[in-house]
């Protein structure tokens, strides 16, 4: 925790027992960025790369807010970080901004657009949500977790979305069941009617919301970053089927059409590459599609 690094934490603030947000000083990744692209975060010269979407961005202060969760020992370290300390590297903005905004006005303003946010994926919801209230467009947002505990973010985004469903598996805060059980509260109770549903969260959340969007006929985003590692293209943990064609989280995405990824692939890969043994036959049954040839770093 050098005095030496540039990228300053300018705020430090404890969503749960485990989930942290930082504002982290970075002026030229706060002016280009844009909601649903991401971050890499190197603590110092010898830590490991870390990808983190950006959960939002102040571009006259300069910074970058980011939100993790404490699990491994790289993000256990970084929560030791505190308010004036500074981090070795913080490259972005990387990764493809959420089409919402370039999609016409015209044809945005017609949408009724559900977000589901599970868990950490709450933080990378929360620019979206943002953005489409700033710029004149109401949306819906369902929050979901295991319990109270998990539930973060809460208070901003009642801020910007019209209406926002909190659910919880233990029914401990909200609505009792998970973001599925709720969708349907919604639709089939409540007679809500959307165009658009976009899906943040764990793998096997984002699947089974797909799953359920697709027999109601809702076209449907999910955001790939939870199986980023390098963030780069280069190591290939990220390489997954959508459709008939392969492409990269990182370089390609992060976000795709839910409806395309093969989740079950995508998760089995994900499990093998954790290990060393793993990562060699991947690399030898994908042979040159192992990683993508196609990586594009803007660094701060």
């Amino acid at each position: 925790m050098t005095e030496n690094y540039i990228y300053t934490i300018t705020k430090k603030e404890s969503l749960t027992n485990s989930i942290y947000l930082m504002d982290v000083l970075a002026p030229r990744v706060a002016k280009n960025c844009y909601p649903g692209q991401f971050v890499i975060v190197k603590m110092d010269e010898k830590g490991e790369r870390i990808p983190l979407t950006i959960c939002d961005y102040d571009r006259e202060a300069g910074t970058v807010s980011i939100v993790f969760q404490s699990l491994g020992s790289s993000t256990k370290l970084m929560a030791e970080y505190e308010e004036g300390e500074a981090f070795r590297d913080f490259t972005g903005p990387l990764g493809h901004r959420s089409e919402l905004i370039d999609m016409p006005r015209e044809e945005l303003s017609k949408l009724k657009i559900l977000f589901v946010a599970g868990g950490v994926g709450t933080a990378p919801v929360y620019p979206q949500v943002k953005w489409m209230k700033e710029n004149g467009y109401d949306v819906d947002c369902v929050i979901g977790a295991r319990n109270k505990d998990f539930i973060i973010l809460e208070d901003r985004m009642k801020k910007y979305a019209k209406n926002v469903y909190i659910t919880t598996d233990d029914g401990s805060y909200g609505f009792k069941g998970n973001v599925n059980d709720c969708i349907k509260e919604l639709v089939f109770n409540q007679g809500k009617q959307y165009d658009l549903v976009i899906a943040i969260g764990p793998m096997i959340m984002m699947k089974f919301v797909c799953l359920l969007t697709k027999e109601l006929g809702i076209k449907t985003i999910v955001s790939m970053n939870p199986i980023m590692v390098d963030g780069t293209g280069m190591c290939g943990a990220c390489r997954l089927t959508i459709g008939n064609e392969v492409k990269f989280a990182c370089v390609d995405g992060p976000e795709f059409d839910g409806h395309l990824v093969n989740f079950d692939e995508a998760m089995k890969r994900l499990q093998m590459y954790k290990s060393e043994e793993g990562r060699v036959i991947l690399r030898k049954r994908e042979g040159d599609t192992h990683h993508s040839n196609d990586c594009r770093i803007h660094a701060e």
